[in-house]
């Protein structure tokens, strides 16, 4: 054998020796590394290990006292977080409320009524009509053949205003008349025969059947006679109405018909139109606070504005004795002579009323009154435990000039009114009062 091939064998052995020491080399490596994992591994049971000093010892059980003790406390703490999160939500609400309610609350303008003169006479709007006032329509059909007066023509009595031609109603009264001949010479025939028939009858010429049919027959033709002549009689009337005649003394205040226009007869179509003006009539309404104060021919005073400056006499001659629900006034009458022609109907009068002095009044805008079911009212307000409240005072008053109002009853000195109160204003709302120059105040 060669050295090269000593030298290979002994490489070889070399080798193998090497290979058996690392393969016992690796179960040591592993057994270490068990042995440092094998702290962190769950213990045995100390049943199993009965003589082992290094187990953990056993906790002592909780006692019930302690569980109760600790169960209670966090039921409080639970119940105190509950309370004060309830009182802090309530709390809220009511702040919220609070505020909601001083938002709603209308915000009005407030001032002391101001004392008035006291009432010795009051004036009111009177209407001025004609004494007599007339529509005059047609009574029959035609057509307008001439009319003779024209608006502000001073007419009598049977003064002939217009004529209508009625040939067809002419016609009706021929034939009517016509008729009532016919009728006429049948009822003296008839009259003839049933005299001799009952000529007859007594000597037994005739029977007595046929007397009696010949009287019957009279008597008829008599009432048809009748009957004709009653209707000449209306169609004589319906001609009679083709001449329009005034009814009375005054003036033609309108004409509606020119000639030729076709006529119906009724009242859907008015042909004149005539007013008696040596007289007027002037009514008025008196407020139920003076209705006792207005008596039966009592002197009262008439202004015009066309007449600046100058006063008309007039007579209370009637009143309606009766308050008029709906307005609780009295309505007058005041004639007024009016011979020269210098007022005309149509127009407006203040009429001057004179009556005894009465109480304290107290003046207040117009924007102050409120018109409502229950009557004339105005807005006051009072102050009560929940602040500023209104209260709603039912007024009577006397003197309007438009601009101001004089209230005569339902007003006390003191009383602040509400200058221009709102449309949904209610009693006993609470308010929000802005006075001149100051800021809104819920209190008073």
């Amino acid at each position: 054998m060669t050295n090269e091939s000593r030298t290979n064998e002994s490489k070889t052995n070399e080798s193998r020796t090497n290979e058996s020491r690392i393969s016992q080399s690796r179960p040591n490596e592993k057994t270490a590394r068990a042995a440092q994992r094998a702290p962190q591994s769950t213990p045995a049971p100390a049943a199993s290990r009965p003589h082992d000093s290094s187990s953990a010892p056993e906790q002592a059980p909780v006692s019930g006292r302690k569980a109760v003790l600790t169960a209670s406390l966090i039921l409080a703490v639970a119940l105190v977080l509950a309370v004060v999160g309830i009182l802090g939500r309530r709390h809220g609400n009511e702040v919220l409320a609070q505020e909601t309610r001083q938002m709603a609350a209308p915000t009005v303008s407030v001032a002391p009524a101001l004392p008035g003169a006291p009432v010795d006479n009051f004036v009111l709007p009177g209407n001025v009509t004609a004494y007599t006032d007339s529509p005059i329509f047609a009574r029959t059909d035609g057509y307008l053949e001439h009319w003779y007066y024209d608006i502000g023509a001073r007419v009598h009595t049977g003064a002939l205003l217009a004529v209508i031609a009625t040939p067809e109603l002419d016609q009706q009264l021929a034939q009517a008349e016509a008729d009532l001949v016919t009728a006429q010479t049948n009822a003296k025939n008839a009259s003839v025969q049933a005299e001799r028939y009952k000529g007859l009858v007594t000597s037994n010429a005739v029977s007595q059947f046929d007397t009696d049919t010949y009287v019957t027959q009279a008597a008829s033709t008599s009432s048809a006679v009748k009957s004709a002549q009653a209707n000449v009689d209306r169609l004589k009337q319906l001609q009679s109405f083709e001449k329009i005649y005034a009814p009375f003394d005054g003036v033609v205040t309108a004409r509606n018909v020119d000639t030729g226009q076709l006529i119906n007869q009724g009242a859907g179509q008015e042909l004149f139109h005539m007013q008696a003006l040596d007289r007027l009539r002037v009514y008025t309404d008196v407020p139920q606070l003076y209705s006792q104060t207005v008596k039966r021919g009592m002197k009262i005073a008439l202004t015009f504005p066309e007449y600046p400056g100058k006063t008309f006499w007039g007579t209370l001659v009637r009143t309606a004795d009766a308050i008029d629900p709906a307005s609780r006034t009295l309505l007058v009458e005041v004639d007024v002579d009016n011979r020269t022609g210098a007022l005309m109907p149509g127009a407006l009068a203040q009429v001057h009323f004179k009556t005894p002095p009465t109480g304290p009044t107290f003046v207040v805008p117009a924007s102050a009154l409120i018109f409502r079911k229950e009557g004339l009212q105005v807005g006051t307000v009072v102050s009560s435990a929940q602040g500023a409240v209104a209260r709603l005072v039912s007024i009577t008053i006397g003197v309007d000039d438009g601009a101001t109002a004089q209230v005569v009853n339902g007003l006390h000195a003191g009383d602040q009114v509400i200058q221009d109160p709102p449309d949904s204003l209610l009693d006993g709302e609470k308010v929000t009062v802005v006075k001149p120059g100051t800021e809104p105040d819920g209190g008073f």
